[in-house]
């Protein structure tokens, strides 16, 4: 099995995508089950005091869930994951003081090393108001005193992340203008494109390149 993770900022579709593409892949879907940290509302109503309980949460949560992909499947052809699991460094480096960030760190730093990485990462972009608009249609509580200020240094420090990123190939889609809910096509060619980058070859030197396309509609 092959294993896709998808990673973008809160709005940017990440879970959509998944379960759109779950049936044409023939994928077996790994969600974030950010509804179950029992941390989260009371993050949203005062950062720093409840940032550290939240951060912790998610890095376990997710640990568990990313072992799952070690033990394989033998009825579907590729993992999806709508995160992948260095993207619980983005939210810890942007919420966590530095007592709080060095004890995370070794937390971290003892997992990553038994979490697989992915064959290839699709990084999902939107502006910062397209994420506000979809944040406020999906009306989730815990996420009804999110400000549009928040999403801003989001999607800087996801810039930033994915700007540097060179652990497996990587593909970037500007999703503002994307509607692979409601269009078919848009859907068939986003999943051509995540195949075809995929599929591409690794580069001379023998490690996994990052391959960098943007899709523009």
């Amino acid at each position: 099995m092959r294993y896709i993770g998808f990673e973008g900022p809160i709005g940017a579709g990440k879970t959509t995508l998944v379960r759109a593409l779950e049936k044409r892949l023939n994928g077996k879907v790994i969600l974030e089950q950010a509804d179950e940290n029992p941390f989260l509302d009371l993050f949203y109503q005062d950062k720093e005091r409840y940032a550290f309980q939240t951060q912790i949460f998610f890095l376990l949560s997710r640990y568990q869930q990313q072992r799952q992909i070690l033990q394989g499947d033998l009825f579907h052809e590729y993992f999806l994951g709508d995160y992948v699991f260095s993207r619980d460094t983005i939210f810890a480096r942007m919420t966590l003081n530095e007592d709080e960030l060095g004890l995370y760190s070794t937390i971290y730093n003892a997992l990553v090393e038994q979490i697989p990485k992915p064959d290839l990462v699709v990084y999902l972009r939107a502006q910062p108001d397209t994420l506000m608009q979809r944040v406020r249609m999906r009306g989730k509580a815990y996420e009804a005193k999110m400000e549009v200020g928040y999403l801003r240094e989001l999607c800087d420090i996801y810039e930033e992340f994915f700007r540097h990123y060179d652990d497996t190939r990587l593909l970037v889609l500007d999703t503002d203008e994307l509607d692979y809910r409601n269009n078919p096509a848009e859907l068939d060619r986003v999943c051509d494109l995540v195949l075809e980058t995929l599929n591409s070859p690794a580069n001379s030197r023998g490690s996994t390149p990052e391959l960098l396309e943007e899709l523009q509609v």
